[in-house]
């Protein structure tokens, strides 16, 4: 009779677990400060492609979408509140057969945008509305220069147009254009893919392109010396073929003989989440069985990075030169009816998970990755926000990287945790990732994922250094895994608030299936 009884106790207690998670322990030493998570792992990208720059950020002085000198209102002060670090700017496959100088002035160049959907390029949202955009939002510029279609002098030009104080013809010709002051350029790339699209070149013949660039292309700005100096980025690997294991050998091996004449300081990466580029996943009305898939690709990230960080530090030991990761996120199938040149797609809790993972990731290596760049910003791929018209809406990515500003120049601070796993259709994940980081303040800050789409885990909060007696912050979730934002139903993915609740002493975080947190720990 006993064990009768003791069966479906048993069977209970297991089904109550299953609905409402175990416990997990995580522990957080604050004791055991590591490096600097740099802020500008949460830079944006904003390429001339589709409407990413024009309705997206540039709607022109006359229209009727309330606007600063052609800047759209909304957009700035939704991205105000990102505290975006830099922009990189014009592109991107674009940037390799942008000529800047159909930028400037008032009788603007009009071309072809060939690559993107082969329609017309304005040239109306040029060099000054560019540095007038990062104005509003606060941000720093990450130009890159032409170096597949372009010239050595003509992205000298360009720099020098931008940063001259000196009276120059060029630095007379931006004054003329409105601005006598000269810009600062923080960030230079050095050309974009130029594997691929940039002009499909060998890494010895760009590593011959690369050194007569970082020569020849100055900044003048005065105020860019020393520690202010303008960081040069090459061009490194898109991926972990063989290719670009030897691309990232023969730049870095390159680096390590330079002569005095020429340097760089940071080598990009890109990595988009694309299972198969023939036939690429939909953003929307997706199952259970795409979301695990789409997750474990990305996470296929963490052996990639380590076999380029590997690479760079046999040649640069002391990590001088950083990782750029300038483009990165999801690339799903463009949405029916849409320019398949315009990579329209949607932007579902999937893609605000995706985004802390691979945010995580970063901070993880933030000794080598010093920089990254979402593709992209508006209105392409994994944007944070999506126009159409005056119609403005905010993502999943947008409120994902507006709960992770407290980590921008956070010191990292280690976690361990179990990380379980989760499970669906023969795929193994881990059930929860986290990282957690302390302010310039002193404030520790935990940010914790479940990835299970379908269990609420419970996490028994630990601090070593500290006595922890509450948390609170935002969790995002949503009542499915492909929930998106619309224009009509705007904030069916939006955080909420969250508290830790305490138990027998220690600190409970509830976290809702397929969820991102972040909480301050007090």
């Amino acid at each position: 009779m006993r064990i009768s009884l003791l069966i479906p106790i048993l069977l209970l207690v297991a089904l109550v677990n299953v609905a409402f998670g175990q416990s997990i322990g995580l522990t957080v030493d604050t004791t055991k400060p590591g490096p600097k998570i740099h802020r500008h792992i949460f830079g944006q990208f904003a390429e001339h492609l589709g409407t990413g720059v024009y309705e997206g950020i540039w709607v022109g002085k006359d229209s009727k979408i309330p606007n600063t000198r052609g800047i759209r209102n909304d957009v700035v002060n939704a991205l105000r509140a990102l505290k975006v670090p830099n922009v990189r700017w014009p592109g991107g496959c674009f940037a390799d057969e942008y000529h800047w100088r159909n930028g400037i002035g008032q009788k603007r160049g009009v071309t072809l945008n060939p690559t993107w959907g082969g329609v017309i390029e304005p040239n109306t949202f040029g060099t000054r509305e560019f540095m007038d955009f990062l104005d509003q939002i606060g941000s720093e510029a990450f130009l890159s220069v032409n170096l597949g279609s372009g010239t050595v002098n003509e992205a000298a030009d360009w720099i020098e147009y931008i940063t001259s104080e000196q009276q120059t013809d060029l630095a007379k010709q931006r004054a003329g254009n409105g601005r006598p002051a000269p810009y600062k350029i923080p960030f230079l790339g050095i050309g974009n893919e130029s594997w691929d699209c940039g002009g499909n070149m060998t890494p010895d013949f760009y590593l011959s392109q690369l050194k007569m660039y970082a020569r020849f292309v100055r900044n003048f700005n005065p105020a860019q010396s020393g520690d202010q100096q303008m960081l040069r980025i090459a061009v490194g690997p898109g991926g972990g073929e063989q290719r670009f294991v030897d691309w990232t050998e023969t730049v870095m091996k390159g680096w390590k003989a330079r002569q005095w004449s020429w340097d760089i300081e940071g080598l990009s990466l890109h990595n988009y989440t694309v299972i198969n580029w023939e036939k690429k996943h939909s953003s929307v009305d997706f199952g259970e069985k795409e979301y695990a898939e789409i997750l474990k690709k990305t996470l296929e990230i963490n052996n990639l990075l380590d076999t380029h960080i590997g690479i760079m530090d046999k040649y640069d030991p002391e990590k001088k030169i950083a990782l750029v990761v300038d483009e990165w996120g999801a690339w799903y199938a463009p949405m029916p009816g849409s320019n398949p040149g315009f990579l329209v797609q949607q932007n579902s809790q999937r893609d605000g998970i995706l985004a802390a993972i691979n945010l995580n990731i970063f901070a993880r290596r933030a000794d080598r990755i010093r920089m990254a760049n979402i593709a992209q910003m508006v209105n392409v791929l994994q944007a944070m926000i999506l126009t159409d018209k005056e119609k403005m809406v905010l993502t999943p990515t947008y409120h994902v990287f507006k709960m992770y500003v407290p980590f921008q120049d956070a010191a990292f601070v280690p976690v361990s945790f179990d990380a379980g796993t989760y499970g669906h259709a023969g795929i193994a994940l881990p059930r929860v990732d986290a990282i957690a980081g302390k302010d310039k303040n002193g404030k520790l800050w935990l940010a914790v994922t479940n990835l299970d789409a379908n269990r609420v885990a419970d996490i028994d909060l630990k601090a070593l250094g500290m006595t922890a007696t509450s948390a609170s912050g935002e969790t995002l979730t949503a009542p499915k895994v492909d929930s998106i934002n619309t224009f009509d139903r705007p904030r069916t993915v939006a955080p909420k608030p969250v508290s830790a609740r305490t138990q027998n002493g220690a600190l409970i975080l509830n976290l809702p299936a397929r969820s991102v947190t972040v909480v301050s720990v007090d």
